[in-house]
């Protein structure tokens, strides 16, 4: 039995140490090859990845991703941009119950696919049982903001920084730097995956960092069907050929001085240029940016995320207060309270300005914003759960 054992060790690390392209194949080992065996070899057995990893660093993005205004809002930082190998191990961490003290959620876990990589729920359950304070925005596109911040708050400097925040934080995971490093230097394809990725096995919170940041950086989503529109068109002001007349009309509100949507989710990507107050509440209870920099002039500021895949990432805003895109439309149209720290966009001289829109109006940006969902990107394989649970 003992031979055995030693034998299967040393066929699996011949295949890892002959692989091609310095990419080390975690190869398949089936439960039949060790149904007799007294052990077994279960951080092999989890794992389901290609031979060759998936394409993350060399993705063919449309000629209107590659302008000067989408380029600009690009945060990927020189020296952390997309290898496949590292947005490999980026999508193992990012799976991985592992990375929380009791082994019972990952980052996925508040992040889920077939939700934009958001959360259903208004608030997340961490490790124990207990609720986050803010709702999980969606990670599509989340490499486009310029100034580069992470959280609703804009606490986290870069993506980066952001990753390992959750990782130590007392609600959500539960766990210090140095019991991660340790945890995972304990699990087999950890060793094969830190070396593929950058060049040793060593593991540190730095390199766990840059890895997780460089996936999440690759969820690109451009093959919605405003991005077959936009194809095209070649211009987001001409009336697009694949729309129906509600979602031309909700595009020309979207980006008319109606309503002014534009302004704070701009270019092809429809990002914010910095953090703003939408006039949630006229008492701020949360003070989001502002409770971060100590400033009063940012009290009740928030991050403007990406809209893409907006009609899988509810419910909406940082407390997930509003469960529809209809109440999201209907706060904008008549709802907005009145401020301090208003943002301008949305006041007439001291008060808010409300935007009359009709019923037909209204239904016609939610038909637009729904053109913004990419089936593609929320069922792609290379941005799925790596880890086999049958």
């Amino acid at each position: 039995m003992k031979q055995r054992i030693a034998q299967m060790f040393l066929i699996l690390f011949f295949l890892m140490s002959c692989s091609q392209d310095e990419y080390s194949d975690i190869s398949d080992v089936t439960m039949d090859e060790l149904e007799d065996t007294d052990t077994t070899i279960p951080d092999l057995l989890e794992l389901n990845l290609p031979n060759t990893p998936f394409n993350y660093a060399n993705i063919a993005l449309p000629n209107y991703f590659l302008d000067n205004d989408v380029q600009n809002e690009d945060n990927t930082p020189n020296n952390n941009q997309i290898p496949n190998n590292g947005a490999t191990l980026g999508r193992v961490l990012f799976y991985d119950k592992n990375l929380s003290a009791n082994n019972s959620i990952s980052c996925a876990s508040c992040h889920i696919q077939e939700n934009g990589f958001s959360d259903p729920n208004p608030l997340s359950t961490g490790f124990d049982g207990d609720f986050t304070s803010r709702n999980s925005m969606g990670l599509a596109n989340a490499r486009f903001y310029e100034n580069g911040r992470f959280f609703w708050d804009e606490r986290a400097d870069s993506l980066e920084e952001q990753i390992l925040i959750p990782i130590q934080d007392l609600v959500e995971m539960g766990m210090t730097l140095p019991e991660l490093e340790t945890k995972l230097a304990q699990i087999d394809y950890y060793e094969v995956l830190f070396e593929n990725a950058f060049g040793d096995s060593n593991i540190t919170s730095n390199r766990i960092a840059l890895a997780v940041s460089q996936f999440i950086r690759s969820m690109v989503s451009y093959q919605s069907k405003f991005d077959e529109g936009m194809a095209q068109s070649n211009s987001i002001n001409n009336n697009f050929a694949n729309f129906t007349a509600s979602e031309n009309r909700g595009k020309q509100l979207f980006l008319s001085n109606q309503t002014r949507c534009f302004d704070c989710h701009a270019t092809n990507v429809f990002v914010g240029d910095q953090a703003r107050n939408n006039g949630l509440d006229a008492t701020i209870t949360d003070e989001g940016v502002g409770g971060i920099t100590g400033n009063n002039n940012d009290l009740g500021e928030f991050k403007a995320p990406s809209l893409r895949n907006i009609e899988l990432t509810g419910p909406y805003m940082h407390d997930g207060r509003f469960e529809t895109l209809e109440e999201v439309i209907e706060h904008y149209n008549s709802g907005v309270q009145n401020n301090p720290n208003l943002d301008n966009r949305l006041t007439q001289g001291n008060n808010v300005r409300r935007l009359n829109l009709s019923d037909a109006d209204k239904q016609a940006i939610v038909d637009f914003l729904i053109t913004l969902t990419d089936d593609v990107f929320i069922n792609d394989e290379k941005f799925s759960d790596p880890f086999i649970t049958e």
